[in-house]
């Protein structure tokens, strides 16, 4: 029970830190768009995946540890633009 009120906690100071910066907002913050660029793994016949490049795309994120107004953490989005799209 404890640690789901400290989530609770946390989660509701990383919201209102979200508003309050988006009332003294600055260029980049709270709100940052950054370009992606896509990796497919395309397996092959042979049992190896071939892996290609997507064109770039732009991804807008938040500044915060959660996810809030419908958009990932920047920090989510960096890692996961790491990783490979299998097919």
């Amino acid at each position: 029970m404890i640690l789901l009120l400290s989530i609770a906690v946390v989660y509701a100071g990383d919201y209102l830190y979200l508003q309050y910066r988006m009332t003294k907002q600055k260029p980049g913050d709270p709100f940052e768009v950054q370009q992606v660029r896509p990796l497919y793994a395309i397996p092959q016949k042979n049992g190896k995946d071939n892996f290609s490049f997507g064109d770039p795309e732009t991804q807008t994120c938040v500044r915060s540890l959660f996810p809030h107004s419908g958009y990932s953490p920047c920090w989510y989005a960096v890692r996961e633009d790491k990783k490979p799209i299998f097919y």
